[in-house]
């Protein structure tokens, strides 16, 4: 049995709340799990369409800095050699999930995209 289930987010500028929602949904469909924490890129923190998700779904939104998401990127399975350029960060979505899920955490959705966000799911270790 996995600990609590994070959904790491990646986002264009100005990312609709409804693009973010679908995506996480979509995401929990695909695994059947329920998503307990959204997890987002601390350089992020300005987009309203975060907060706003994190509110709809009823879960917390925690902000990732950069340090921590380039500490599991070797743990990430899809990079994005665009992102890596705009954001110094290969691999966003993954690596919010990874991060937040903490030592021992495992990735059980590698990215999925919708038109202006993506979402990967991770879990944290089972105590």
């Amino acid at each position: 049995m996995s600990g609590r289930v994070i959904a790491g987010i990646g986002c264009r500028r100005n990312c609709s709340t409804e693009d973010i929602v679908s995506v996480v949904s979509r995401a929990s469909a695909e695994t059947g799990m329920l998503v307990h924490i959204l997890a987002a890129p601390a350089f992020k923190s300005n987009e309203a369409g975060l907060h706003e998700a994190a509110r709809q779904l009823g879960v917390p939104l925690i902000l990732i800095d950069v340090a921590a998401l380039l500490a599991v990127q070797e743990h990430c399975v899809i990079s994005s050699s665009r992102a890596e350029q705009v954001t110094g960060v290969a691999s966003i979505a993954e690596g919010c999930a990874l991060a937040a899920a903490g030592a021992g955490g495992r990735l059980l959705l590698a990215r999925i995209a919708s038109r202006t966000a993506t979402c990967a799911l991770a879990a944290e270790a089972q105590a």
